[in-house]
């Protein structure tokens, strides 16, 4: 079995569940993928982070950092950045905060002082929907003076996301679209 096939069965395992589901987005939906359940999972995060290593790795940009929103994107970028160090291919990891710190030094980002300044970067998240969250963290990457080379989920649900992407400016990569998923 591939790292996708085993990644796609832990998925529909642990995270996918059908019913009634209100999304951060708002919207309403009769499935729900908790990503969380399958990267806080020790083989679902070491595969996330090895396939979306792989999506940066084959990035026609360099990127110099990986980063995405807390709380989704805390454990893909810790696994992202710990598979490029295996690889001798080490990409520190950065996380974005939903609010500015309050206290200390007040950013919206933590890691900068492993991230070269200006560098490109790769965001990630563990589900997209709208894409709203990625245009949240792309904007606060941007002030910060970084560069987005590289936009990447681990499921795209194909309901506008790469569509609200493709309009700002930016394409989205994807380990699984729905359709993927669930086929």
């Amino acid at each position: 079995m591939s790292d996708r096939e085993r990644l796609k069965q832990i998925l529909l395992d642990k995270s996918y569940r059908k019913g009634t589901f209100t999304l951060t987005s708002g919207k309403t939906s009769d499935f729900y993928i908790d990503g969380k359940q399958t990267t806080l999972s020790a083989e679902g995060a070491y595969l996330c982070g090895k396939l979306l290593f792989e999506l940066i790795r084959s990035s026609d940009v360099k990127i110099d950092a990986v980063g995405g929103m807390t709380l989704g994107a805390d454990p893909l970028v810790t696994a992202a950045s710990i598979v490029s160090f295996q690889e001798n291919e080490p990409i520190p990891a950065f996380i974005v905060r939903k609010e500015a710190k309050g206290h200390g030094t007040g950013n919206y980002i933590e890691g900068l002082k492993n991230m070269p300044e200006g560098c490109t970067v790769a965001l990630i998240e563990d589900v997209v929907t709208t894409g709203g969250t990625l245009l949240k963290v792309i904007d606060r990457v941007e002030n910060a003076g970084f560069k987005v080379g590289l936009v990447a989920t681990v499921v795209e649900r194909q309901e506008g996301g790469v569509e609200v992407l493709a309009k700002a400016g930016y394409r989205l990569e994807s380990v699984f679209t729905r359709e993927e998923l669930l086929s």
